[in-house]
């Protein structure tokens, strides 16, 4: 199942965020196991981007519902700052819980639509206590301003009245208000206008530098997620693939999976050769998930042994780590030629 392991995760007291051996399973309507996400392990340091990346279904946004205890995973450790979230409740989770927000996919239907915009930013605040009336209401009004919304004219109006990025500035808003330490991003330009989407990376990447926040940024759009992430983790059919900084992963992909990733995206430029499809097949049902290396049935380098043995992840390079039995080869880089020639003279 590719793959399980812990060797790309990483110690210090800058890891702010460190996700072990995640299980979520759901049950179908026949009452069949989902297995969404199985053994996933994941960790980022404080003021770092994660990107997560895969196709539709391989169990992104299950694991950052996992995270946020939205429901709490099967099994599996989710440490905020070296507490562990799991099995906690109420008023134990609500106080860690402030720490960690979460930007929705659907920016119109993540806000309720009854309320108006200056009760749906100050709700977590109240729901918090510690803060008058008035402090709530100023810091909520700072925070639209922070969105690049005027509060004056957006405070008393309701989210049916705004645009879908400006309803995603508005959930933002609503995030950011507590003064988190780690925001998950579900998605959260995919259903925007090209356009809008850029202002709102530009947004939250004003935001990570002004608050120094880490962010989880969950993404299709392989391009974006180059641009914005410091590391990027690849999922497959709930598991791991591989793990990488963004320039290594795009340059250098050792996993088959990542690569055709890569290749699947579009270049922008009409007068381009069209390109074969870099992967064949469906992804196979999460209710009965294949043997061994799940890639395995859509691989082309797979081998019998992709059918019996489970592949660790493990490091291919320098802080490159992947679960393949048979990974692509690294180019080798200008760094790597000088150091050789270095040792070489010696």
């Amino acid at each position: 199942m590719a793959g399980s392991g812990t060797a790309h995760l990483r110690d210090g007291d800058d890891v702010v965020l460190s996700v072990r051996n995640l299980i979520v399973e759901y049950r179908g309507k026949d009452g069949d196991r989902v297995f969404a996400v199985s053994d996933v392990s994941l960790d980022a340091r404080r003021g770092e981007t994660i990107g997560l990346v895969g196709e539709s279904g391989c169990g992104k946004s299950s694991v950052a519902k996992a995270i946020m205890q939205l429901p709490a995973p099967k099994s599996g450790q989710v440490l905020v700052d070296g507490t562990d979230l799991s099995g906690m409740s109420g008023t134990a989770l609500r106080g860690h819980r402030r720490k960690l927000q979460m930007i929705f996919q659907d920016p119109i239907s993540s806000l309720n639509p009854l309320r108006k915009v200056k009760d749906i930013i100050a709700e977590g605040l109240r729901i918090q206590g510690g803060l008058s009336k008035d402090q709530v209401t100023k810091r909520s009004w700072e925070m639209i301003d922070r969105v690049g919304l005027d509060p004056d004219t957006a405070a008393d109006r309701r989210p049916h009245e705004f645009s879908g990025g400006q309803c995603q500035r508005i959930s933002i808003a609503r995030a950011m208000v507590l003064d988190p330490e780690i925001v998950i991003c579900d998605e959260p330009v995919s259903a925007l206008d090209v356009s809008v989407q850029a202002q709102i990376i530009n947004l939250l990447e004003d935001m990570k530098k002004r608050y120094r926040l880490t962010l989880l940024f969950i993404a299709h759009d392989l391009a974006v997620v180059k641009n914005v992430s410091d590391r990027v983790v690849v999922m497959y059919l709930g598991k791991i693939c591989e793990v990488a900084s963004s320039d290594d992963l795009f340059t250098s992909p050792v996993h088959p999976y990542t690569q055709a990733l890569i290749k699947s995206i579009p270049e922008p430029d009409p007068d381009a050769p069209v390109q074969e499809l870099a992967l064949r097949g469906d992804l196979p049902s999460p209710l009965n998930p294949p043997s061994g290396c799940r890639f395995r049935t859509r691989c082309p380098s797979a081998q019998s042994r992709c059918a019996e043995e489970e592949p660790e992840i493990r490091e291919i390079g320098p802080g490159h780590f992947a679960a393949c039995h048979f990974p692509l080869k690294v180019p080798i880089r200008d760094k790597d030629l000088s150091d050789a020639s270095a040792t070489a003279s010696r």
